[in-house]
């Protein structure tokens, strides 16, 4: 069974979502290990042995590619070899396969880290900063308009079938409102959002852990994410 260590967050449900989409069922084919990050959990030194960023998400897979376990990080080398292992959702062929790839890395450089600032600067930093809050919307708007055109010429971010590339981005769109976003102004990537959304691998997807989510408020939580605990030498 793989061991999954992640919360219910974007990165932790592209995980989630991912392996379900493989025909990996929770429960039967993996599990999951709640990794509080609001409580400090990706500082223990057990979770910094597989993740040591301390970042989740974290897999581990008792029979990895040469029957031997592998731990991995980082969410997408976690789904790039769920891809590999069960030959799901990467396309055969070279060329549809580095264009599925092209966008997953769209995803790993700029959606993820851009709108994860957007979330920070918008609702979680205790100042309100009028640049980085402006700076970080317009990244939001303009990485939206680049799927949206993108999506005007491909049924899919990644190509012609649905593939890793939209796993990877899904999750990072579920939060559209607390980006500034509007989604009047993107209509094609809405249809592709509502889409996607009503995969029932995805609704799995992202009903994982979902009852421990609760809002960052509290200041351990805010320490062990944005403040000085980060920073502590391990």
């Amino acid at each position: 069974m793989i061991d999954v260590y992640s919360w219910p967050t974007p990165n932790g449900h592209k995980v989630h979502i991912m392996l379900e989409e493989c025909g990996q069922q929770l429960g039967r084919d993996w599990q999951v290990h709640p990794i509080n990050i609001g409580a400090g959990d990706q500082f223990q030194p057990d979770f910094l042995r597989i993740s040591p960023n301390n970042k989740i998400p974290a897999l581990v897979d008792p029979n990895g590619p040469d029957g031997q376990p592998i731990a991995l990080f980082e969410s997408g080398a976690i789904l790039l070899y769920l891809a590999q292992k069960f030959q799901c959702l990467l396309p055969a062929s070279e060329r549809a396969r580095l264009e599925a790839l092209q966008w997953l890395m769209f995803q790993m450089g700029g959606v993820g880290p851009m709108l994860g600032q957007a979330h920070h600067f918008r609702i979680y930093a205790p100042e309100k900063i009028g640049y980085a809050i402006d700076r970080y919307t317009n990244e939001a708007k303009r990485l939206y308009g680049v799927m949206e055109r993108r999506l005007q010429t491909s049924p899919y971010l990644g190509g012609a079938e649905y593939s890793v590339a939209d796993v990877a981005v899904y999750p990072w769109l579920r939060s559209w409102q607390n980006q500034g976003i509007d989604w009047a102004d993107y209509p094609t990537l809405k249809a592709w959002f509502y889409s996607v959304g009503a995969r029932p691998a995805v609704q799995r997807g992202v009903q994982v852990l979902a009852d421990a989510h609760k809002p960052l408020t509290d200041e351990r939580a805010r320490a062990a994410l944005f403040g000085a605990q980060q920073y502590q030498p391990r």
